[in-house]
């Protein structure tokens, strides 16, 4: 099979197209024949090393943690699956950028009946980060006034869509080339933080979703209510004690595999209430270059990876 492979961090240069076996199914897993992956920020930052002190990784590795394809092998102890059926899933944060992977049958759900495998590959990751962010509050949203921070990408499109789908009303952030794209996913309103400061135009706010985490966050802080919720996703270089002291719970998240989660999301994109905003499709064969647009910023929503 084909597959991707790092021998030394880096670059997007030192993305290397290779032939290796195919894995094999081991009882209570699923051998799948991938058809799409898509690129998510902490791909090109696993291949640049910022993770190399986590267990588990070494070199060689496989960047990706996005799979959307059909069912090759179903191993021993496995139930409820068949060959040939579709499915995605989250898979972790590397192995994906391959034609085949073998998973825990536990962690695949069945895919969005209405999408095609390259918009399906750009969910499991980005939509599951903003659904258990959004969840990690404990409230119905319904009614809530939710402000996503940064809402152009892959979580934060994904964030509106589902703050919106749950019933609350949202406010965004987003440049002002970004703004109409926003609007289109369903954001009540949406404001441009560089051009006027946040706090004089929002308040109210119920929770916060920050994905990103950088200190240009600060002043969106304020506008939380006490006894409302900060979820932060980004990386954390703040300090969250002045929200914490103001009565903000602040919860930091990392996103896990869910495939009872990703079975929800994929009824509400058959539904019509998400959809998958993608950027730009490249082979397997051009991952280097979807890094390198991916890394250099401002991409609506997802790159995707055709694996087929």
């Amino acid at each position: 099979m084909k597959i991707i492979r790092i021998h030394e961090y880096g670059g997007p240069e030192n993305l290397i197209l290779e032939d290796a076996p195919a894995p094999a199914a081991g009882p209570g897993q699923l051998l799948i024949k991938v058809a799409a992956s898509s690129v998510n920020p902490v791909d090109w930052k696993v291949c640049g090393g910022a993770l190399r002190a986590l267990p588990n990784f070494s070199l060689p590795l496989t960047p990706g943690g996005d799979v959307a394809g059909t069912i090759a092998v179903v191993g021993e102890e496995v139930e409820g699956w068949t060959r040939d059926d579709e499915v995605y899933a989250f898979i972790g944060l590397t192995g994906a950028y391959a034609e085949f992977v073998a998973i825990d049958a536990a962690i695949a759900a069945r895919k969005p009946k209405n999408l095609s495998f390259e918009q399906a590959a750009t969910i499991p990751l980005a939509g599951l980060t903003a659904w258990q962010g959004l969840l990690k509050d404990g409230r119905d949203l319904a009614g809530l006034h939710v402000l996503v921070y940064a809402a152009s990408g892959g979580v934060g499109s994904f964030a509106v869509q589902i703050a919106k789908a749950k019933g609350a009303r949202v406010t965004a952030t987003a440049s002002a080339k970004n703004a109409d794209f926003v609007r289109g996913l369903g954001a009540d309103t949406v404001l441009d933080f560089r051009v006027t400061p946040v706090s004089g135009q929002a308040q109210d706010i119920d929770i916060v979703i920050d994905c990103v985490g950088d200190t240009a966050a600060f002043e969106i802080w304020p506008l939380i209510k006490s006894g409302g919720s900060l979820i932060r996703l980004g990386a954390g270089r703040d300090d969250p004690k002045p929200a914490e002291e103001a009565g903000v719970r602040v919860m930091k998240m990392q996103v896990q595999p869910n495939a009872g989660q990703l079975a929800e999301i994929a009824a509400l994109v058959e539904a019509g209430a998400i959809r998958p905003a993608v950027a730009q499709i490249f082979p397997l064969e051009e991952v280097a270059q979807a890094h390198a647009v991916s890394k250099a910023g401002h991409v609506q929503g997802k790159i995707a990876i055709s694996v087929k």
